[in-house]
């Protein structure tokens, strides 16, 4: 009898729903014959300012090396962030983008008979990686789509592990403040590791950003991830960091890949966090493009998720169909149904005023379709 090789996989593997990330481009304009460039993207939560001169001039000086590895160990790039956030070398763990850093912090840390706490309707990746290493996921019904802490922090067992919060949340938009969280904090025992996923730091106002940093010194159980890929415009070279207890992310590191993460993103990064004037721009254009979406869809009669990230969530009613049609329009947002269980909404990212404009149109005629 022949085996199936799949068969050899272990069965919490088999089991797993890969990971649907936003339509490219590319692929709608061969499935519609549409031409790419009537064709907008707002599914992913890229930032539509691109990259700043800087990074560019950066990415071209890096090209003469390319013929080499990398730096395996970031120098560069950890010594920036240390100078910047004023955290130690030997607490920044460097990956492939934010996901891999949460792919590490599962490698490390879960395995079988192990658990994870998270919340209804956050990111995706947070089961897939749970999943991916025999552990279980406990997760925590949303309240008003946000996370619920004090239920969360009710639901850890003698198994719990890992704890992962997104801050803001992915796809929902919303936000703990600073006091909530410090109050989960506290009552997490430190034998549980608190991921605090902060993709969309560089997004929030600038009262609440940044404070998380200090409460690593308070709290060693604690691991902060951040990426370039989001307000730094650094999606395609994949690059993010997390800043953890040094015991921690020693850990972390021996899972780690070599050379994860490649000479044109460390090089790309290192300058993107020096030129806080782009980071500056794209936060308030953001701003203005989350006001004409919000202020669009209220137009239109359709509910929608106050949204602290570069994205918002809008109850469309019958999300699926509307997916297709604006499709069909050149349109590309992200449906939500599914694993994040919003089958009723759509998320879209902030894309330019046009954009926008192009989007709140084409969702219009979508719905008297």
């Amino acid at each position: 009898m022949l085996i199936d090789p799949c068969e050899l996989s272990p069965s919490y593997v088999r089991s797993i729903a890969p990971y649907q990330p936003g339509k490219p481009i590319s692929e709608l304009a061969r499935e519609m014959g549409l031409e790419e460039r009537s064709i907008i993207k707002l599914a992913s939560n890229e930032n539509p300012r691109g990259i700043g001169p800087r990074t560019r001039a950066a990415i071209d000086a890096a090209l003469a090396d390319i013929a080499r590895y990398p730096d395996g160990n970031g120098f560069e790039l950890k010594s920036a962030l240390s100078a910047r956030y004023g955290v130690e070398m030997g607490s920044i763990v460097l990956g492939n983008g934010s996901n891999d850093v949460l792919e590490l912090v599962a490698a490390a840390f879960l395995g079988p008979g192990r658990a994870a706490v998270m919340s209804q309707h956050a990111f995706a990746v947070y089961p897939l990686a749970t999943q991916a290493r025999g552990a279980r996921a406990i997760v925590v019904p949303a309240r008003n789509y946000a996370h619920d802490l004090e239920t969360m922090a009710r639901a850890l067992d003698d198994e719990t592990y890992v704890i992962w919060v997104a801050n803001p949340n992915n796809p929902t938009g919303t936000y703990a403040r600073a006091d909530a969280v410090e109050a989960f904090l506290r009552r997490v025992p430190e034998r549980v590791l608190v991921v605090l996923d902060e993709a969309y730091n560089e997004y929030l106002s600038p009262d609440l950003r940044g404070d998380s940093v200090k409460w690593l010194k308070r709290h060693p159980n604690l691991v902060l991830t951040r990426t370039f890929s989001k307000a730094y415009g650094l999606a395609g070279l994949r690059v993010g960091y997390a800043f953890a207890h040094p015991s921690v992310a020693d850990i972390m590191n021996r899972v780690r890949q070599p050379f994860n993460v490649n000479s044109l993103a460390l090089a790309a990064a290192t300058a993107a966090l020096d030129d806080m004037a782009f980071v500056a721009r794209s936060y308030a254009e953001n701003l203005h493009g989350l006001q004409q979406l919000a202020e669009g869809a209220t137009r239109l009669g359709l509910d929608y998720i106050p949204s602290y990230g570069n994205f918002i969530t809008i109850r469309v009613g019958r999300a699926a169909e509307i997916y297709k049609r604006l499709l069909r329009r050149g349109v590309i947002v992200r449906p939500v149904g599914g694993a994040y269980e919003l089958p009723e909404h759509l998320r879209v990212t902030v894309g330019t005023p046009e954009e926008n404009e192009k989007f709140l149109a084409a969702l219009a005629a979508s719905l008297r379709d």
